[in-house]
């Protein structure tokens, strides 16, 4: 019986597998991930707060430090994913694989135009003003700052990080997005509760849908979206359960959120679905299959969550609007 990662992973293990090395570049459109059609009026003006892009890797190179290495998902899949879930707008977020290189992100914006699209970046010490300045003209909202992938879980650091962080973006219009499990939010909060820009936690910050609502640090997260000082992704559900295709576990979680404060909630799709566990025998530099999920089907589980539709429009426009100034 096939456990849940390699299911996952079926379904695009064939096409990766005849792509490699030089061809890599060589590869089709990614297939389409929308498999079920979404079947409630989704609001104008929506936003996928959440998708990356990965375009040709010799024009694109990924890091040499990467964890993996994902399949081609270019600006012109993007737009086929958006037109396919009746979205208008989407922030392309720039994933672990580039580094600090915000080169294809930004790429991608110009593709869609701004019109359609936002951006978050991924930035160091070493990263100037000028550099800053740039981005944003180039629509770029606020930086990531991705301690999960990155195998950041000491709060320790984690605290350094983020102060750095906001000492480089200090005064301009933009958040702070962050990546990391409850372990590493909770002992954070204080710091999290100063902060004078709004920070957006990424995937269900980081929650563990089996252990429930109750988990150590949950309740952390809650009191900064009642405070209206954090945003939460609902994104990634299946990075939170196991349980597809509709991850029944999560529901929980939506309506604690929800009942939190909806103000402070935007959806993402997380396409192209990248797989960054480390499977044993496969290096970094493999192609790593991405995840086989129906982005039709996780959309529709939206308007089962979040029955009230302008509490989903809040969710889908309103708020990200806000936060991506669109």
């Amino acid at each position: 019986m096939l456990s849940r990662r390699e299911g996952l992973q079926l379904a695009g293990a064939v096409a990766a597998a005849s792509i490699g090395g030089a061809k890599f570049a060589e590869a089709q459109s990614a297939p389409s991930t929308v498999k079920t059609p979404v079947n409630f009026d989704v609001p104008p003006g929506a936003v996928d707060s959440h998708v990356h892009v990965f375009p040709d890797p010799q024009k694109f190179p990924f890091w040499s430090g990467r964890a993996y290495t994902p399949p081609v998902a270019t600006a012109d899949d993007l737009l086929a994913l958006q037109k396919a879930l009746h979205m208008d707008h989407v922030v392309i977020v720039t994933p672990s694989v580039y580094g600090t290189d915000n080169s294809a992100t930004l790429d991608g914006i110009k593709q869609l135009g701004l019109e359609r699209a936002r951006g978050v970046a991924v930035i160091d010490e070493k990263t100037s003003a000028a550099d800053l300045d740039a981005m944003h003209k180039g629509g770029v909202r606020g930086i990531r700052i991705n301690l999960e992938t990155g195998g950041i879980f000491d709060p320790v650091v984690a605290a350094k990080r983020l102060e750095a962080a906001v000492q480089q973006v200090r005064g301009r219009p933009w958040h702070i997005q962050v990546y990391a499990r409850l372990s590493v939010i909770d002992p954070l909060k204080e710091q999290f509760e100063k902060l004078t820009m709004p920070v957006v936690f990424d995937h269900f910050a980081g929650a563990e849908a089996s252990r429930g609502t109750g988990q150590p640090g949950f309740d952390t997260v809650l009191g900064l979206v009642k405070s209206g000082k954090a945003y939460v992704k609902v994104s990634g559900a299946y990075r939170a359960s196991s349980k597809a295709p509709d991850y029944a576990e999560v529901a929980a979680f939506e309506r604690a959120l929800v009942s939190a404060n909806p103000d402070r909630l935007v959806w993402g799709s997380d396409w192209p679905h990248p797989d960054a566990v480390k499977v044993e025998g496969r290096k970094a530099t493999d192609i790593a299959p991405a995840l086989a999920i129906d982005d039709g089907r996780v959309l529709n589980l939206l308007a089962e969550w979040v029955p009230d539709a302008a509490t989903r429009k809040k969710i889908l426009v309103d708020n990200p609007k806000r936060l991506y100034e669109f």
